[in-house]
Parts: C-alpha cells; sequence; structure tokens
C-alpha cells in the first residue's frame, strides 16, 4: 500500500495515530469554522460524520492519545447578532453520534463500564426520536416564563424571548404545584411537513423565497425580527431537556420522569419516547422509528438514547462537546447520481488545498446540490478515506458519471464512481504542484516521526499568499472570534484588495481611513448598479441610491469595531487562528495561563524544550505534542509577535473568568492522577477535578499540588516523591474533596 494511502485504523502505529488525530482536528476544526461561522459548509453531515467516526476509532484503540480538540469537543454555532445575546447558566451541550448497530452497543457497554455495574445491574434507558428542528432554552421565574434563548455556540445564544411569546406549545407560566425558582425546559422547535408546503406556497405566490425544508423555516420564523412574522408561522415545540433549576430537588429523579413533569406543566413531548433495557432494545426502537420515519408530519434525522437515572447521570458527566450519558443514533443518507462537471481549488487560512467538485445539479432528499468536497489528492484518486466506500483503483476524472450521498440539507460527498460510464478519453486529474492564488510551491509535508506524507496539501507561501491573509482575517472577525458585527467575507475580501486591511490591527485603524474605506465600499455597491443596469436602468438607479445610504453602513461598521475592542481571552487566542487551536483549546489555555501577558511569556520561554514552561504547557491535561509545538511556534515567529503587539496597541484582553468554585479545597491546585483507581474511573475522577475548580496534568512538576496514586502507579509517582510533591491515595482524595 502506498504511503500516500489512508491507512486501516488497525493497522496504526502510535506514531501514526497522533499524526492523523493531528490531521483529523484540524480538518474538522475547518469544517465547523465553514459551516458554524460562515454558514457556507463544503461537507455533508454524512462526510463529516465519517471523519469523525475516524477520529473516534482511533481514539478508541490508543486512548492515551485523545487530544483536546478532538471533534468531540465541538458545538453550534455563534449568535447571529441580530438579537440580544443570552448566557446560557448550563451550557446547551451536542450529542455524540451512532451510526451502526455495534455503536449502539459499544454505548451501552461505555455507559456499564464507567460506571462499573455488575453484570446483573441493568441499565434502563429512555429513547427518543431526533426532532430534525432548532434547540431552545426557556428561563421560568417564580413559575413565569422570562427568557428564550437558542442555544448559539452552546454557551451563549440569542434572545428569542418576544418570538417564542407567540407559539402555542409555550406556556407563559407553568401549571401544577411544587415549580421551581428557577427553571429552564429546553427543546425543539419544529414546524409539520404539511405546514411547510402550505408555507412555501404562500410564499410563492407572494414572490418571496421559499425555504428548503421544514427545518430551515422554523429556524427562519423564529429568527424573525418582527415577533407578528413568527406568530403567522405554525411553530411547534417539543420538551426534552433541562439546564439550570434551582431548588431543593428536581422534579423528578429519572429522565421519563422529567418528561412526564413537563407533560403536567404544560409542555407538548414526544409521545413516541419509550424504556428500553438493553442494546437490543434501543437498537429495536431505531428500525421501529425508522420505518414509521415517512408517516411522521414532523422532521426527524435519527433517535436518542438517554440514560434514565439523573444520579447516573451526574457521575457519569460531561465531555467538553457532549454527555457521556447520551448519544444520537443517525439514520442513512440518501443518494443520486449526477455528473462531475470540473474541479475547483480552494485555499484555505493555513494554506490547505481543498478540491471541490462541481456537479451537474441534482436533487437528493428534496435539496438541490451542486457542489461537493473532494477531500485532498488522495480521496480524488480514489484511495479515499475510512467510511468512504470510494477505493483504489477508482479514481475520479471530469466527466465521470458520481454517486453522492446526502444526509443533512449541506454539501453532500462522493461515495462511488461509475466506470462503465466514463467517457473516452478521460484523463487523471493532475493535483496542482503551485498555489493558485500565490503561484508558491505546493507541497504535502512529511511526518518526521513516520516518514509517511500528510495527505492535505498546503501552500507553502505563508504570509504572502493573500488566500492565506484573507482566509485568516476572516477567522479573526468571525463570530466565535471577534465577531464584529457587518464585517464579513465580501467587506474584508474587499478592503484587502484595496489596501486598507492587511493584518488584525489594521481593522482597528479603519476609522484613520474613512474616506478610502467609503470610496471602496461606493466602488463596489457602483459594480453592482452596472451589473445592474443590464437588465433595468430603475434598478440601477434603485442600486446607486444603495449606494449613497452607504455612508451609514460605513459608520455602523465602525462602531461595530469599536464595541469590540475589549475580548475575552479564549476568544483571543482562538482569534489568532493558530493551527491546531480551536474554541475548546483556547479556552483551555486562557484558563490555565489566565491573562494575555503571562500567556505570551510562557509561550516564547516554551521554544526551548528543555525549559520549565515547556514541560508546564505539555502538562496541561488535553494538550499533547502537536498542539502545544504548534503554539510555540507561532510565538517564535517573530512577525506574528510583530502583528500581535500592533493589535494589543488597539484592543484590551480581559482576564479570564475564575471558576465559580467557592468553597472547594482544591480549587487552583494541580493534580496528576497516576494507576488504577478503584472506587471510579480515571475519566469520572478527572471530569470531578475539574469541577471542583482543579487543574489536571498529564505530567508530574514541580508545580503540581497533589499526585493520587492507586495500584500500578509507575514513573509518576517516582517523580512526585523526588519532588516532594504531596501523594495521596484514592479514598484520601475522596475525603479532601468531601465526597
Amino acid at each position: 500500500m502506498s504511503k500516500t494511502t489512508i491507512i486501516p485504523v488497525d493497522d496504526l502505529t502510535e506514531a501514526q495515530a497522533e499524526a492523523e488525530l493531528a490531521r483529523l482536528a484540524e480538518e474538522i476544526a475547518a469544517h465547523d469554522e465553514r459551516y458554524y461561522q460562515n454558514d457556507a459548509p463544503t461537507v455533508s453531515d454524512a462526510e463529516y460524520d465519517a471523519l469523525r467516526q475516524r477520529n473516534a476509532a482511533i481514539e478508541k484503540r490508543f486512548p492515551a492519545l485523545v487530544r483536546d480538540d478532538s471533534p468531540a469537543k465541538r458545538v453550534g454555532s455563534a449568535p447571529s447578532g441580530k438579537f440580544k445575546k443570552v448566557r446560557h447558566a448550563v451550557p446547551m451541550l451536542s450529542l455524540d453520534n451512532a451510526f451502526s448497530d455495534s455503536d449502539v452497543t459499544e454505548f451501552v457497554a461505555r455507559i456499564r463500564r464507567f460506571l462499573k455495574l455488575d453484570e446483573g445491574e441493568e441499565t434502563l434507558f429512555t429513547a427518543e426520536p431526533k426532532i430534525d428542528g432548532l434547540s431552545l432554552s426557556l428561563r421560568y421565574e417564580d413559575g413565569a416564563l422570562v427568557r428564550a434563548a437558542t442555544r448559539g455556540d452552546g454557551f451563549e445564544g440569542e434572545d428569542v424571548t418576544a418570538n417564542v411569546k407567540t407559539l402555542e406549545d409555550v406556556p407563559h407560566r407553568l401549571k401544577g404545584k411544587r415549580i421551581p425558582d428557577v427553571c429552564e425546559v429546553r427543546g425543539e422547535v419544529y414546524m409539520t411537513k404539511s405546514a411547510f408546503l402550505k408555507l412555501n406556497e404562500r410564499q410563492a405566490k407572494a414572490g418571496k423565497p421559499t425555504f428548503a425544508n421544514p427545518r430551515n423555516s422554523a429556524a427562519g420564523s423564529l429568527r424573525q425580527l418582527d415577533p407578528a412574522i413568527t406568530a403567522s408561522r405554525p411553530l411547534g415545540f417539543f420538551a426534552y431537556a433541562w439546564g439550570e433549576i434551582k431548588d431543593a430537588d428536581m422534579p423528578a429523579d429519572t429522565q421519563s420522569g422529567m418528561l412526564e413533569w413537563f407533560a403536567r406543566c404544560g409542555f407538548k413531548t414526544n409521545p413516541l419516547s419509550k424504556p428500553c433495557r438493553s442494546a437490543d432494545e434501543l437498537i429495536a426502537f431505531h428500525s421501529a422509528i425508522e420505518e414509521e420515519r415517512a408517516g411522521l408530519d414532523y422532521d426527524i434525522d435519527g433517535v436518542v438514547y438517554k440514560v434514565d437515572r439523573l444520579d447516573w447521570q451526574k457521575r457519569l458527566g460531561f465531555v467538553s462537546r457532549s454527555p457521556r450519558w447520551a448519544i444520537a443514533h443517525k439514520f442513512a443518507a440518501e443518494q443520486a447520481q449526477t455528473i462531475l462537471r470540473g474541479i475547483d481549488i480552494q485555499v484555505g487560512r493555513t494554506g490547505a488545498l481543498t478540491p471541490v467538485a462541481r456537479l451537474e445539479p441534482v436533487t437528493v432528499g428534496g435539496v438541490v446540490v451542486v457542489n461537493a468536497t473532494l477531500h485532498n489528492e488522495d480521496y480524488i484518486k480514489g484511495i479515499g478515506s475510512d467510511g468512504l466506500p470510494i477505493r483504489e483503483g477508482r479514481d475520479l476524472r471530469i466527466g465521470d458519471t458520481v454517486t453522492i450521498q446526502r444526509a443533512g440539507d449541506v454539501i453532500p460527498q462522493i461515495v462511488d464512481v461509475d466506470l462503465a460510464k466514463r467517457p473516452k478519453g478521460a484523463r487523471e486529474y493532475e493535483f496542482p504542484k503551485l498555489c493558485p492564488v500565490c503561484k508558491s510551491h505546493a507541497v504535502r509535508e512529511v511526518n518526521p516521526k513516520t516518514g509517511d506524507r500528510d495527505s492535505v496539501t498546503r501552500c507553502t507561501g505563508g504570509l504572502i499568499c493573500s488566500a492565506q491573509t484573507v482566509e485568516r482575517l476572516k477567522h479573526f472577525a468571525s463570530r466565535n472570534a471577534f465577531d464584529i458585527e457587518g464585517l464579513g467575507d465580501k467587506q474584508i475580501e474587499l478592503f484587502h484588495a484595496e489596501g486598507l486591511i492587511d493584518s488584525p490591527a489594521d481593522i482597528f485603524t479603519l476609522h484613520k481611513k474613512l474616506e478610502r474605506v467609503r470610496k471602496a465600499v461606493f466602488k463596489q455597491r457602483e459594480t453592482l448598479a452596472q451589473e445592474r443596469e443590464q437588465q433595468s436602468g430603475k434598478k440601477r438607479a434603485k442600486a446607486l441610491s444603495e449606494a449613497d445610504r452607504n455612508f451609514k453602513d460605513v459608520d455602523n461598521l465602525l462602531a461595530a469595531i469599536d464595541a469590540r475592542r475589549r475580548i475575552a481571552f479564549a476568544r483571543f487566542i482562538y482569534a489568532l487562528g493558530i493551527r491546531h487551536i480551536g474554541e475548546t483549546n483556547a479556552r483551555l489555555l486562557a484558563r490555565n495561563y489566565g491573562n494575555y501577558a503571562a500567556f505570551e511569556q510562557a509561550m516564547i520561554a516554551a521554544a526551548d524544550l528543555e525549559s520549565e514552561a515547556w514541560s508546564d504547557l505539555q502538562a496541561i491535561n488535553g494538550i499533547g505534542d502537536v498542539v502545544a509545538k504548534a503554539v510555540v511556534d507561532f510565538f517564535a515567529e517573530k512577525h506574528n509577535r510583530d502583528a500581535l503587539h500592533a493589535l494589543l496597541k488597539e484592543v484590551t484582553i480581559e482576564e479570564e473568568e475564575a471558576l465559580d468554585t467557592s468553597g472547594s479545597p482544591v480549587a487552583g491546585k494541580t493534580v496528576v492522577f497516576t494507576g488504577t483507581l478503584e472506587k471510579m474511573t480515571r475519566e469520572e475522577a478527572k471530569a470531578m477535578a475539574e469541577r471542583l475548580g482543579a487543574k489536571v496534568a498529564g505530567s508530574v512538576s514541580k508545580k503540581t499540588d497533589y499526585v493520587v496514586a492507586g495500584p500500578g502507579a509507575g514513573s509518576k509517582l517516582g517523580k512526585a516523591e523526588s519532588l516532594g510533591v504531596e501523594v495521596l491515595t484514592e479514598d484520601a482524595w475522596l475525603t479532601l474533596v468531601g465526597q
């Protein structure tokens, strides 16, 4: 097998697995950015899921290599800026996915292992259809609805209270007795299929745009600036979860009991929800719901399984992106055939060259699709990646008849090619050796540990490549970074082309170039007017009128930029666009270093790989060699530091907020777990320590406060003793933290 071939998971060496996890983390983070921040995805749910499946398979085989920026650590999208932002008291996380019966069996087994259940002890689950809608959180105080918010990025959503109060399925006051002082009810806003068809008929008759599917129509209806429009749309709501609840006792002690309580309070709950006692029962429920799917009047894209006992849910806890106690079992994707008309190359902010297929338009699952990601050079050659049926010897060529697969309302993936229909004379596709933007060499890096070539081809132009400059600026201004309202992709491309911005600091000095900014935007509108002139002189006049009003747009943009001169530390780190640093790793670094000055000083010092600063960075739980090296390399570049220092003259970085761990005896302490724990799993122990405000490290250093050692503790115990670090048994640790 060629070294360029994606190696099956079972054949990976540890070094190869580490490199592959790094590649997957970067690629999936890039897809997340395009989907959640830019609303411009380049892969389908199915292809995205396939990447995450490979990542999960590698993590399962090499648990010691699990990264903090793995696909299991990302959720949702940032608020759009149209509505006031709301900080969730309890994060709204998404669910991990299962794609096969074996995934469900492993999910159940994983739950039992984590909880250390005896063989005869029953595990009860609540199974329910997975509604394809928009997640919503409803906050009630003293029984009255006071706020409704979308999920957003999981931590911060949009305030849509006025709109939600028009929904018949959402009670303004909770019914019944013993209502908690504060209660957040969560669920899904949806539109029925019949209502969707009628809405599109009305939209078409009125000459207005139609919606692609019920989910889009529900989301668009809920996020109207005029609540009267929302009120005119037939939206429903199913309750199935909760956030903050302030009371002496929960209304119930099981998931199923909470659903019954929601119903007594006045909410609709899904009547198809069912208790299941084994993996076989869960799988049977999935099959039954899939058969019933076509007859339902609302869209579902799978089923959800949740551990029923709430005390077990609490013990199982969460990973960064999702709860351990729940999983979504997805339905199979839909497929269709079409023609591959061309291959375009996109250059990302890290220099990655991503091929995109131009397809003969085809309808799949009611949506017209025209593009598909081709992943990388190997994918085009037919080598593919785990979980995808394209295989060696089945390369892709212009004119080929290809099978595409779609599992959502985004860009699909190509899963096969029909060689019998290949046009005569079709040539193998030659992947570019030069960057299509700056003409620098495009290369595939060689992993020094394995000698294998990276699957991704990258432009070597760096900062001289305008594609990378522009993409980095887009990332900097994006929703989960600086979130500058009005500074979208087109504006950044325009300002860069006009020489107005070339670095992040330039964004904050645009007010000094006011006339040039106005001229640039007027020029953009004038071009639009000229295009419209070919259709109608009246439309040209309208476009020029829009250009005149553009002066106000510029003033609004400058005001929006000024409003972002203060930024949270974690957002700032994420905005820098450092390779391998997604939102989760950014929060992890911010939490460990507290403020930017300490962070920069530590990263510069860590360039010495023998230094204490490098050891401290590596010791952060979730930060491995690849991530640590990426951050250190970024700060080692003088041009990066110069750009940062220029930016710091324009913005203020807030210090990281400390966790509310008042009363915790280990808040702020650094803890290392080693050996075998007997009363809980290692993962449960780490989760507990982090909830109590402790920092969990992967190695022992002078800064370690406690080493919790179980039977079989090895070199970490020896190092702790040599450094004089306090060593605790598992029982002593539990006593210390009051468990």
